[in-house]
């Protein structure tokens, strides 16, 4: 029995790799390049003798390479049914699935590979004579953005790309900037897009945003960052395509059926029928892409046809109505008419012998057709002829309206529906800047306060959101400006805003209004934040604690898990090495488990001296806090920190673990930051064992200190240091710097952090 070709499944298995220079696969050994091919197609393009029009789909963040199945797939099964053989030849880029839209230290690799595979793409196509000369490109989130940062390399042929189509791409800004590469990413690509917009003017682009069901990239983003007036760039949302009208999510936008069919519909109308590849006029490009994205006239594009028609039929057939309002019902039927609305010219009877077609300018709504006619155009028209379709079996609306303006518009209506959405913005720094006003802290009787009361205590919106507003009101004024730019401060971070028209005078920042007023909610989110995500910390640290105790021996000392000068400097040493030769969030993440370690053998501890108190005689039954804290502080004077099985040494075990618990919490704001670092470095590690660029390598070496030292740190050095008084007095002003200068610069919440614990550590050793 012979096996069925694994080709004809229509599997995207059967995607052909392109070979491509051996120079260009040992520079970029984790990308690749693949024809789209199933069934008798795959077949036929085996040995890569193409003839059809060349469409390159770009994966976004994390995104496959497979993804491109969809807009292949519609291509392939519309040009079976087509004439004249037209086709497409989608090509598809393996990006390995990087997390591009957290690390940008790779768009730039991508955006070199994808040039050299738009140059191996039309070296396939040297055997026509007619060889295509440009690519058009499909991006998805990201992939759009590598495909505009094209035109910023200094050797790419800009002829190579003249149609560039992005599905929920974020233009205007990064919606995470973790790290610098990906802001001076876009910056790049910004500055090249406005400052030569006049050199661009030729390039077409379409950006479309998913709506309101797309919560990762919000549809203000979508919007391209181009100058007004440039009639080539389009941005527009999914729900105001034609035929289209849904809202998508960030990754369902790629296989929307209606928004892949508009997409292929207008890639057959944008094929020049003499060169049998894409037109290069760009009037013709904008004038095929309104007639898909944007006002569709139920009518196939270029259709000619003549006006004056002639109608014969039953005089019965005719009723003339004088309201305007009409319900319409007729049978079911199977197609579409494209004409619907006629003026009458020559009536005879109760019939009309000629009419003129009025239907060209008739634009599709979700529920209607809707077609607005002159009056004074009108003016040898006796009659208004209206036939409907009907491919629902449902009753029609027809309804008329005469504006002022001396236009009567028609509307034809199968349903009527709403669909109303309110979506709120929120920062992540906004929320991320509260955090840090938390710092681990010390009551007057030096006593380590836990985190839920640290969250109380700071919970006072006023001291961190009326500094940032007054800041924002004073940078509104030119002579505060002047002094600013004096003191060589970095300006003010803003959200991006919604319409990017305003986005392109230099220096100048506009920032929203309604973000001030959101503020109190989001210093109440963040305080949300930090004290459920410090109790999580806490359950954790106790169930993975419980599981570590049996391999531990019992302790009840408050040193336990503390190292040595001489193992602290080696442990630093070690893990700055491994952080500049391979990751240096890799490095972080070691630190950070290190101090992990502390906090599980101080629960052990706790956990152990509790039993024990338990199962000992009790001196002091009743005794108060105040009591127990002064014989805690006699016996440490006295014993000079030698662990006793007391109360005292109880307290002090807790006292530690409070702190250790806050640090902790703390801790992992750098870890979280880097954590798309480590993951780019993991999954490519087969392919080289050193990030590069690293956007870890700055800060590592002090944070790898600062962890290290405040290992040892505990209650009693930190009470009797005398830099403890400056010391709470930095995270205040440093939370409202944070959010002053972080919205847009993510990545700085690691500096700020630093700032805040260097002067805790030096209260270690001061």
């Amino acid at each position: 029995m012979e096996l069925p070709n694994p080709c004809l499944c229509g599997c995207m298995s059967c995607s052909q790799r392109v070979a491509l220079p051996r120079r260009i696969a040992r520079l970029y050994p984790a990308y690749g390049l693949y024809l789209y091919g199933e069934g008798l197609y795959a077949q036929e393009t085996r040995a890569l003798k193409l003839t059809g029009a060349p469409v390159l789909f770009l994966p976004g963040n994390a995104g496959s390479y497979k993804q491109a199945r969809s807009l292949g797939s519609v291509a392939l099964r519309k040009a079976e049914n087509m004439e004249g053989g037209l086709h497409f030849n989608v090509f598809t880029v393996d990006f390995n699935e990087e997390l591009v839209a957290l690390y940008g230290g790779s768009l730039l690799r991508q955006t070199h590979f994808l040039h050299e595979s738009i140059k191996a793409i039309l070296r396939l196509y040297k055997h026509l004579k007619t060889p295509p000369q440009s690519v058009v490109l499909v991006g998805h989130s990201m992939g759009g953005v590598v495909a505009r940062a094209l035109f910023t390399l200094p050797r790419f042929n800009t002829k190579m790309v003249s149609l560039i189509i992005t599905q929920a791409s974020p233009h205007l800004a990064p919606v995470l900037a973790l790290d610098p590469y990906l802001l001076d990413f876009y910056s790049a690509v910004r500055q090249k897009w406005v400052n030569q917009a006049n050199k661009l003017r030729d390039i077409t682009v379409l950006s479309v945003g998913g709506g309101y069901r797309d919560y990762q990239v919000r549809s203000g983003l979508t919007s391209l960052p181009c100058p007004p007036g440039d009639p080539n760039k389009l941005s527009l949302v999914a729900t105001a395509v034609p035929r289209t009208w849904v809202s998508t999510d960030h990754l369902s936008i790629v296989w929307c059926k209606e928004l892949v069919l508009a997409t292929v519909r207008a890639f057959f109308d944008l094929i020049d029928p003499e060169t049998r590849q894409f037109t290069e006029n760009s009037e013709k490009k904008m004038a095929v892409l309104n007639h898909h994205f944007i006002r569709h006239p139920v009518r196939i594009l270029g259709e000619n046809q003549d006006t004056s028609i002639s109608i014969l039929d039953f005089p019965e057939a005719w009723s003339e109505v004088n309201t305007l309002r009409l319900t319409y019902g007729t049978p079911k039927e199977g197609q579409e008419m494209t004409s619907w609305v006629y003026g009458c010219v020559h009536k005879s009877g109760p019939s009309c012998v000629r009419a003129v077609d009025l239907s060209m300018g008739t634009e599709l709504l979700p529920p209607y057709k809707v077609l607005i006619l002159s009056l004074s155009e009108l003016s040898s028209v006796t009659h208004l002829v209206v036939s409907a379709s009907n491919l629902n079996g449902r009753q029609f609306t027809v309804e008329c309206a005469s504006g002022r303006d001396k236009n009567l518009r028609l509307c034809l209506s199968q349903c009527h529906m709403s669909c109303p959405s309110v979506s709120i913005r929120t920062s992540l720094p906004r929320v991320l800047g509260q955090i840090l006003s938390y710092p681990p802290s010390t009551d007057e009787s030096r006593r380590a306060t836990g985190m839920s009361q640290v969250v109380g205590k700071g919970l006072q919106p006023h001291k961190v959101n009326l500094p940032v507003y007054i800041l924002h009101v004073l940078l509104s004024c030119s002579w505060f400006q002047e002094v600013w730019s004096t003191l060589c401060f970095p300006s003010m971070d803003a959200l991006p805003p919604t319409f990017p028209d305003v986005t392109f005078h230099e220096g100048v920042v506009p920032v929203e209004e309604w973000p001030h007023l959101l503020s109190p909610l989001l210093y109440i989110l963040g305080a949300a934040v930090a004290y459920w995500g410090s109790t999580l910390l806490c359950l954790i640290i106790r169930l993975i604690s419980l599981i570590l105790a049996p391999l531990h021996r019992p302790s009840v000392s408050r040193d336990c898990g503390t190292l040595r000068l001489r193992t602290q400097i080696l442990i630093a040493l070690c893990l700055t090495v491994i952080g500049g030769t391979s990751c240096g969030a890799l490095s972080i993440f070691a630190a950070f488990l290190l101090h992990l370690y502390r906090v599980l053998r101080l629960q052990m501890t706790e956990r152990s001296l509790s039993h024990m108190l338990n199962l000992a005689p009790r001196k002091h039954k009743e005794v108060e806090n105040g009591t127990v804290d002064a014989e805690c502080l006699n016996r440490s004077k006295e014993c000079n920190g030698t662990p006793l099985l007391s109360e005292c040494a109880l307290q002090e075990v807790r006292d530690d673990l409070q702190l250790h618990l806050c640090l902790s919490a703390l801790f992992t704001l750098p870890v979280m930051l880097s954590a798309p670092s480590l993951i780019h470095w993991i999954r490519n590690l087969r392919y080289s064992t050193q990030l590069d660029p690293d956007p870890c390598w700055p800060h590592i070496v002090p944070l790898l200190i600062v962890y290290m030292l405040l290992i040892n740190c505990n209650t009693l050095k930190l009470c009797n240091s005398k830099l403890l008084p400056l010391t709470s007095c930095l995270p205040l002003p440093l939370a409202i710097t944070m959010v002053t200068f972080s919205p847009l610069h993510l990545y700085r919440v690691t500096y700020f952090l630093l700032a805040s614990l260097i002067p805790l550590a030096l209260c270690c050793l001061l």
